[in-house]
Order: structure tokens, then C-alpha cells, then sequence
């Protein structure tokens, strides 16, 4: 029974605290002036990312290539742009590199994909206010309401995958509450 216990509670650290998130709303969070914005400059705020079903990545530049594979499997599903969104915020303070090669970088990536919008916090405001996995890959979906459905941090496993889309699919599907 012991080990048993033992087992749970390291299971309970594993899963981390990503799962606390799912079923709520998405903390508010602001972004704007030196605590962080769109790669376009303009503030970010949560509270925008209600009406559509929203993909949002939180990463750490070190790891931005951990998910690609996900990342450009779940692109080629060309999900409805109307119902669907993409939102990448990127962890500016978790890592070496220096922002003027950061901001290059993410000017770029905003050019290759311009249907995700990019997003920088310089402070790991993110880390705080949604109490996600610093240093890390992180990624959620949310409904149409700002709900969290999924939240995953870490390498996604491929057996991951189809449960993934699933749920997105099905949020789509659902009508939001705002409409």
C-alpha cells in the first residue's frame, strides 16, 4: 500500500501543475510596454483570446524546436481559421540568448506564419500568472469561453497527437456561450 502511495504522489508531482488549469478559465494575463507584446509592439492581453478555439503555445526559445514535428503536423490539418487560432508566447528571460537575436528570430517567424500571433513576455509572466512550466515547451488549447481543455508541458508524445486534434475538433464544434 505504501508504494502504492508513493507511486501516486510521484505522479501527482509528474503531471505537474498544468493540470490544475484544465477545466478553468485561463488566468488573466497583460502583456504591454517592458513587461512584453506581439511581435508587432502592440499589448497582448488573455481576454482576447475568447471566441475562437485557441492553441497557445508558452516556450522557452531554447526549446522551440522540442514540438515541431506536432507543430507542423497539427499546421497541415488546416484547421478553420474562422472557429481557430494559433497564439505563440514566447519566454524571452529563459534563456541566453539576447533579445535583439530573439526579436530577429520572431520577426521572421511572424512573416513564415501569419496566421499565429507572436508574443513576447520578458518577464515570465506567463510562468506566474498560469502557473506554467518555466524553461520549457508548453502547450494548451482553449474553448471558445477561455477555458483550458488540455494542457501539456515537455515533449508531446505521438501517441499524444490524436487526442489532441480531437478535442480541437470537438471545441469547434461546440457552440460558445458568447454567440
Amino acid at each position: 500500500m505504501r508504494a502504492f502511495l508513493i507511486l501516486l504522489a510521484a505522479l501527482a508531482l509528474w503531471a505537474g501543475p498544468l493540470n490544475d488549469l484544465i477545466g478553468k478559465p485561463l488566468p488573466h494575463l497583460s502583456l504591454s510596454g517592458k513587461e512584453g507584446h506581439t511581435v508587432g509592439g502592440t499589448p497582448f492581453d488573455s481576454k482576447s483570446l475568447k471566441g475562437k478555439v485557441t492553441v497557445l503555445f508558452y516556450v522557452d526559445p531554447d526549446k522551440k524546436d522540442l514540438n515541431e514535428a506536432f507543430t507542423e503536423t497539427l499546421k497541415a490539418r488546416h484547421f478553420d481559421r474562422k472557429n481557430y487560432r494559433s497564439v505563440a508566447v514566447i519566454n524571452m528571460a529563459a534563456t541566453w540568448m539576447p533579445n535583439f537575436v530573439l526579436n530577429a528570430a520572431l520577426k521572421s517567424k511572424q512573416k513564415a506564419y501569419p496566421d499565429t500571433l507572436y508574443v513576447k513576455d520578458f518577464h515570465k509572466n506567463g510562468v506566474k500568472v498560469w502557473h506554467l512550466a518555466d524553461n520549457d515547451a508548453n502547450f494548451l488549447i482553449l474553448s471558445k469561453n477561455g477555458e483550458v481543455l488540455y494542457a501539456y508541458s515537455g515533449k508531446i508524445p505521438k501517441s499524444e497527437w490524436p487526442t489532441i486534434f480531437s478535442v480541437i475538433q470537438k471545441a469547434m464544434n461546440e457552440r460558445s456561450s458568447q454567440q
